[in-house]
């Protein structure tokens, strides 16, 4: 009983996310159409300003619908292209979808499928699908790996997720402006660098600095112009 209250709920939950969503997304748009800018829209909207951008971004409310599902790693990941195309075929049954799913070397439950495509009930089409988030280990990899070592394919990923991300976009130039220090030997910049981190919301990057705090003298002499890094050939 309490699981299918629970059910009852998702699926009021989503039905009541894909009807606001659009109509956000009309009124954003509308308001576009005539002219308005980022401020004005959230002024008028109540909208936050990564929120707005989103909406005048999207080609479509099914769009954003999709972005939310697809925002997180799912058994269904794989699968999801093929899911958005039998739909549109016609194939509406969720039940008839997993089995085909199934066919296919899909081992997840009916129920993610049923919760997946219930947005398309409410759009009357499948949008097309948004490729899977990046794993996280691959996203640390391309922050610390030097730019001009990255494909361009890497780049262009790396750059959507800290447009979408003002936490790990900051970040990340965080880490880009210690390797500058690393790499050039520009020790003069340190203080300010550990400044600027301990004074933004980087908690992982704050366990850094203490340990640089605690062996400053080292740190910085490794890090001067002219001199050897510790540990560094002679």
């Amino acid at each position: 009983m309490q699981l299918a209250a629970d059910a009852a709920v998702r699926r009021a939950e989503e039905s009541a996310l894909a009807r606001r969503t659009k109509e956000r997304y009309e009124l954003v748009q509308s308001l576009r159409a005539r002219g308005l800018g980022i401020k004005p829209i959230m002024r008028q909207t109540g909208l936050a300003k990564e929120t707005v951008r989103r909406y005048c971004r999207a080609h479509s409310a099914g769009e954003l619908l999709a972005r939310t599902r697809d925002g997180r790693p799912s058994v269904l990941d794989d699968y999801k292209p093929y899911l958005h195309q039998r739909w549109n075929e016609g194939c509406a049954s969720a039940r008839q979808l997993h089995a085909e799913l199934c066919e296919r070397g899909y081992r997840g439950g009916y129920g993610a499928v049923r919760d997946y495509v219930q947005p398309f009930r409410e759009l009357g089409a499948a949008p097309p699908p948004v490729p899977a988030p990046p794993k996280t280990r691959d996203v640390a990899s391309w922050i610390l790996t030097s730019p001009d070592n990255l494909g361009d394919e890497h780049k262009a990923a790396l750059a959507q997720i800290r447009d979408r991300c003002p936490h790990l976009d900051a970040l990340a130039a965080q880490v880009t402006e210690f390797a500058k220090i690393l790499t050039a030997r520009l020790g003069d910049r340190l203080d300010d660098w550990l400044a600027a981190v301990e004074a933004d919301d980087q908690p992982d990057l704050h366990s850094f600095t203490r340990g640089i705090r605690h062996d400053y003298d080292a740190v910085l002499n490794g890090l001067t112009q002219g001199s050897p890094c510790p540990g560094a050939p002679a």
